[in-house]
């Protein structure tokens, strides 16, 4: 195992890319879906089971954790690795997001933010070394910076004011890092939707030569093609040696459409909410198991499966959990819809060692415009 933070290509197709994160804790494949372990675990699920599923890494919440139980807690039980039994590698998010998005009060300046939990309403302040110094009592393998993300749609001013405050904070963060053998401290590319604001936040982040680049700001409430624009735009603009990280997205179609344009990670709280909210992700696209059609259907998910809850539970009982209120329900389609997005990142893999990405994408979204199998 490598005591240090290494990034390999492997192979490309296109601008779809294939390659590896070595770390100490263990390999990354890329691309990788990265499951959202928010306050320590992956919600209704097993960490084991997520590693099962075909996990390498997870990711974790730097707002949310500082919280509770927080981060000195947390490294005096050993850090969040020891304390959730995870001995692979963890993202950190830098809380910058939840703060702009969950805390009622806050306020904002050149020295970081200050603002209300959400929990209890006591006063908190967050700045760039701050975030760092807490993901570091955390131990996580991939640290983000500390970054303002602006809600679209939004004045060009004032996502203009954020992306450059976000330069000057990536480079506060990166002297508050340091040199962590076997770790990675990531920027993130600000600009909401304006092309040249991302081309100039790409560049003086690229200048950083940071161990690994993250595109934030997006999936916020815009259109899918103007997320993809944003991908566009800002990709040629960094080290193509250095892995690319898509924040907080999303979709199947969104992971698909990101890869063939150059993005190798992700994360997104979509497969595990949606599924303790009844809708499953398959083969066959989106099944809504509330649906009445589904209350007499002894039938599976995908029969084809390799994850049980798709494969040995029938849409029958899935349905009557679900509209019952019974918490196995939401952890079956979790189990369901995180397996089918590890499976979704394996066949992307293969694909990309074959040549044959193009091809893999016109298949996998064909079988969701043909829909779910007829009902009984």
């Amino acid at each position: 195992m490598t005591e240090t933070f290494q990034f390999n290509l492997l192979a490309t197709d296109g601008a779809a890319r294939r390659g590896e994160i070595t770390m100490p804790r263990g390999t990354i494949r890329t691309p990788a879906f990265m499951p959202v372990g928010t306050v320590g675990t992956v919600k209704a699920m097993y960490l084991d089971q997520v590693r099962d599923l075909g996990a390498d890494v997870i990711l974790g919440n730097t707002y949310h954790l500082m919280l509770r139980p927080g981060p000195e807690r947390v490294a005096r039980l050993g850090g969040l690795h020891e304390l959730i039994r995870w001995p692979y590698p963890i993202l950190t998010d830098s809380g910058g997001f939840q703060v702009m998005s969950l805390s009622g009060l806050r306020k904002l300046d050149e020295q970081g933010v200050t603002f209300k939990s959400h929990v209890d309403g006591a006063l908190h302040h967050m700045s760039p070394e701050r975030s760092i110094e807490i993901q570091g009592l955390l131990d996580s393998d991939i640290q983000m910076q500390l970054d303002e993300c602006v809600a679209l749609p939004a004045e060009p001013k004032e996502i203009e004011r954020a992306m450059e405050m976000s330069v000057r904070w990536a480079e506060r963060c990166k002297v508050a890092f340091g040199n962590q053998p076997g770790k990675a401290m990531f920027g993130i590319v600000q600009g909401g939707d304006i092309p040249a604001l991302r081309v100039k936040s790409a560049e003086a982040l690229s200048a950083l030569d940071l161990k690994g680049y993250a595109i934030g700001g997006l999936a916020v409430g815009e259109p899918q093609h103007v997320m993809l624009d944003m991908i566009s735009t800002t990709l040629p603009h960094l080290p193509t040696h250095k892995p690319r990280y898509l924040m907080g997205v999303g979709t199947p179609d969104d992971l698909l459409k990101s890869v063939a344009r150059g993005i190798d990670m992700f994360d997104c709280v979509m497969p595990t909410r949606s599924g303790r909210h009844g809708l499953a992700f398959t083969r066959r696209g989106r099944v809504n198991i509330r649906n009445a059609r589904h209350a007499e259907d002894m039938r599976p998910l995908d029969e084809e499966s390799s994850c049980p809850a798709a494969r040995d539970y029938s849409r029958a009982y899935l349905h009557h959990l679900v509209r019952a209120n019974e918490a196995l329900g939401g952890m079956l389609l979790t189990w369901n819809n995180l397996a089918y997005y590890q499976d979704l990142m394996q066949g992307i893999r293969t694909a990309i060692e074959k040549g044959r990405f193009a091809d893999f994408m016109a298949e996998t979204q064909e079988a969701w415009a043909k829909g779910d199998i007829d009902p009984v």
